[in-house]
């Protein structure tokens, strides 16, 4: 049986490395991928990491219009298994919150949680507004799983993308992703002395 695809979405918050670490996971991982990039993404992805989405490029990702409201990922009668918006910007958030469904993004997102599919959304803010909570109290409520982009450290990360590869592989746990991005909790010794001297 032809696996569905899961739909992964890039807005305009700062946090692209989030979400080109996640696109890319996926695709070597196997599974199919529906992407789509917003225009601020695509500034924001230039201004973090000088590059644009010409690097995203494998057989299993299939990019889909942000304007295109009539893409396969529209329609609940297109089968995926649910849909990540990493990262997630407010704006977005709010239009998701509140049924606007102006751009493709918008649309996938309502039609994930129309149909009881799993949608994830990330997050990457400082600090929350109440607005922001309310919205995210309201979807969390329905179901929605909001996953801030905050990376742990009990993995001693080492570098930036040690960070970055620690908030993706919790997005694919809570997907039931098998993955071995990080060092899980209890597979580290910690060192007393070495947690006095910080």
């Amino acid at each position: 049986m032809k696996e569905k695809p899961i739909v992964v979405a890039m807005t305009g918050a700062s946090g692209s490395p989030y979400g080109l670490k996640l696109v890319k996971t996926l695709a070597e991982l196997g599974h199919k991928v529906c992407f789509v990039v917003s225009d601020h993404a695509r500034v924001v992805l230039k201004e973090e990491l000088n590059l644009d989405f010409a690097s995203v490029n494998h057989p299993n990702i299939t990019f889909m219009d942000y304007y295109d409201i009539a893409a396969p990922i529209s329609s609940g009668s297109f089968q995926t298994r649910g849909m990540i918006v990493c990262p997630c910007s407010m704006s977005t958030l709010g239009e998701i919150a509140n049924g606007i469904t102006r751009n493709l993004i918008a649309r996938a997102a309502d039609v994930t949680i129309k149909e009881g599919r799993k949608l994830f959304l990330v997050p990457r803010e400082m600090p929350f507004s109440p607005i922001h909570l309310e919205n995210m109290l309201k979807l969390a409520k329905i179901g929605v799983t909001i996953m801030p982009a905050a990376p742990g450290f009990y993995h001693r990360p080492k570098s930036i993308d040690d960070m970055i590869t620690f908030v993706v592989g919790k997005i694919l746990d809570r997907f039931e992703i098998e993955h071995q991005l990080y060092t899980r909790w209890g597979q580290n010794e910690f060192n007393l002395e070495e947690l006095k001297s910080l």
